[in-house]
């Protein structure tokens, strides 16, 4: 506590811990700043730091761990034209990184250039806005050089030669044996700078980043090979990944790598993505919103080439899925952005894992369209992982024997059936499965079963609906299926006659900052477009002067907050069309049809073909899938048919 003490020094008590006393701490004032550290007496010099500190602190923001190591190894290999890149690695990267390549390598002169500050081939420094590499700061190998021992044999033309930097300090170029390309080896990681080891993660995680930094760049390059090798326990090691280099055009090549990478699962079950606006081309695959995720793990954004984690376009993934997902899913996809390198800005940080566009609202409202698009052109399609997760609900009995039938002719299936279907239809009175039989035409075009929902053959449970097609059977959901359809057709009947506006009898006035307000009205004729009027009323206000009908009453003050929370952390905003959609899906879903109703096989019939028409109809207005589809060879399967 503070006592008396004299001018210019402060006296105050505390209790030692040790000794169990009371102890009195008397110290010289310095006046009234005295709390402040970084007020001193004496005045601070500027002084030149030296080459290895300069080094060591940019080695900081390039090199973050080993898997940052990796990325800026493999991206030099891509820039060198590689075609093929092995990166070999022990105890997760801590004790040796080792990247080689078959680029067009560099020549004895070049060796100590290569590893000097800010000394690069990409680029002449004239124009740093039209980069068309991946490097072109000239940081990562110096970097590199300055917290670990570094070595590098490389070979152009006639002669390879290997030089040594360890803390910075370079060696002498000597002759080396080497056939093509180029072989950097990093040992003892952060060796100069032994603070950072403390901060590094167990070896397993950091052999998790660096198998995700290359399974990155291997996306995002599938005409180049790629392989990962631990190698901790001396030897050759064991490959923990590999992707050879794909043929084809862009698209199948592209597929084929995902499917390496990401498994064959999402190849089934992702969606061609390919758009283009006003300088930009969004390429790839997007996934089903049945193949849904329970994080943001699958998510790959890339812009002309280069890995980014961009919250614009995370969030932009995020808004187009929006309709189709529950807020506790995320999507999968991967997707390849280019454009002009004049149109987006790399040089934002050294680890150029952010960038900037020149019109982030042109990438954002591509990603967005390019996305929906797909969905919709998807129809009722689902994700096969959906009839997976069915089957493998199904638990076989044990049998001693499994007798196997000869599957009968489809003449002598259709005479069973037709036999059994009185029965069957004598006890819907007293069972849940009901089979009703339609009348069909004596000559048909096209016949039901034929369609990709197939034809209705029964109701169970006065909730589910059995139809049967050519290559098995559909199962759907008709309460989740006609309230998707009822919310597509209440969706289209307001983008054709527009979002009626209610005005206010005594407009309500919201007091903003004047920069809150400027950022609204630059944005006031889109939420004009949605319903919501406003206008400024005087310096640091604005009125609000209409509201959505279909909302009701609103709390307006609240409303442009979360509207100006989004625009100012993405730069546009959804939270005025998502209330409005959610009014709708709460229309839709009271308005389908309920379960428990029975419906006529003409009802469940229309009910399949709508389906078939309508866009997303695959699943619910809470990402749920509205219909089950089985093999008749997985159903087989089942019974030891097979």
């Amino acid at each position: 506590m503070p006592g008396r003490s004299r001018p210019g020094f402060l006296f105050c008590a505390g209790f030692d811990a040790l000794s169990g006393r009371i102890v009195a701490i008397c110290a010289k004032s310095s006046g009234m700043n005295s709390h402040n550290p970084k007020i001193r007496a004496d005045r601070p010099q500027i002084r030149q730091l030296d080459e290895g500190a300069i080094n060591r602190i940019a080695a900081g923001e390039v090199v973050e761990r080993p898997a940052s190591a990796v990325k800026e190894l493999v991206e030099n290999a891509l820039d060198a034209g590689a075609t093929r890149i092995e990166v070999s690695y022990a105890d997760g990267g801590k004790t040796l990184i080792r990247v080689s390549d078959d680029g067009c390598g560099m020549t004895p002169d070049e060796l100590p250039l290569a590893l000097a500050r800010h000394a690069t081939s990409k680029i002449d420094g004239s124009d740093l806005l039209n980069i068309h590499s991946f490097g072109f700061r000239g940081e990562a190998l110096p970097s590199l050089g300055a917290v670990g021992r570094l070595t590098i044999v490389s070979r152009a033309g006639a002669e390879a030669a290997e030089m040594t930097v360890a803390g910075g300090q370079m060696g002498a170029v000597k002759p080396a044996a080497l056939n093509s390309g180029t072989v950097v080896t990093l040992r003892d990681l952060f060796y100069a700078t032994p603070a950072r080891l403390k901060f590094m993660r167990s070896d397993r995680a950091e052999a998790q980043a660096i198998a995700d930094t290359v399974k990155r760049l291997a996306m995002a390059e599938p005409f180049v090979g790629f392989t990962l090798r631990d190698v901790s326990g001396g030897g050759e090691g064991r490959i923990v990944f590999r992707a050879d280099p794909e043929s084809g055009d862009l698209f199948d090549a592209l597929h084929g790598r995902l499917a390496r990478v990401l498994g064959a699962e999402f190849a089934e079950n992702a969606l061609k993505i390919d758009a283009t606006r006003e300088g930009l081309r969004l390429t790839g695959y997007a996934a089903l919103p049945t193949y849904a995720r329970g994080s943001a793990v699958a998510q790959y954004l890339f812009v002309n080439g280069r890995p980014v984690r961009d919250k614009m376009l995370y969030g932009a993934l995020r808004a187009a899925y929006q309709d189709v997902l529950s807020r506790d899913r995320h999507p999968a996809a991967a997707l390849l952005l280019g454009c002009d390198p004049t149109l987006v800005d790399v040089n934002v940080h050294p680890a150029k894992s952010e960038v900037r566009f020149r019109d982030p609202g042109l990438a954002r409202g591509l990603i967005v369209s390019g996305l929906r698009h797909a969905l919709a052109e998807a129809g009722h399609r689902a994700s096969t992982t959906v009839a997976g997760a069915t089957l493998g609900a199904f638990r076989a009995e044990p049998a001693g024997r499994i007798y196997q039938m000869d599957r009968p002719s489809p003449q002598a299936r259709s005479l069973a059936y037709q036999a059994q279907a009185a029965g069957f239809a004598d006890m819907g009175a007293d069972w849940s499965a009901r089979v009703e039989s339609a009348p069909e035409p004596e000559v048909e075009e096209q016949p039901a079963t034929a369609l990709p929902l197939g034809a209705a053959r029964a109701q169970v449970h006065e909730n589910y609906i059995i139809a049967q097609t050519e290559t098995g059977m559909v199962i759907v959901d008709q309460h989740a299926a006609h309230e998707r359809l009822v919310y597509e057709r209440l969706k289209r009947q307001m983008a054709e006659s527009g979002i009626a506006a209610q005005a206010l009898l005594i407009p309500e006035i919201v007091d903003l900052s004047e920069a809150d307000c400027a950022l609204l009205m630059d944005h006031a004729e889109e939420l004009a477009g949605m319903g919501l009027g406003i206008e400024p009323f005087g310096s640091g206000s604005l009125a609000v002067r209409e509201t959505p009908a279909i909302l009701g009453p609103v709390n307006a003050k609240a409303l442009l907050r979360d509207i100006l929370d989004e625009l100012q952390d993405q730069g546009a905003s959804g939270t005025l069309k998502l209330r409005i959609d959610a009014i709708l899906s709460r229309v839709a879903c009271h308005g389908s049809v309920r379960s428990g109703r029975r419906m006529s096989a003409d009802e469940m019939n229309a009910l399949l073909r709508e389906m078939e028409r309508t866009p997303m109809s695959g699943q619910c207005n809470h990402g749920r899938p509205t219909y089950v589809e089985l093999r008749l060879s997985d159903i087989e399967r089942l019974f030891g048919r097979t």
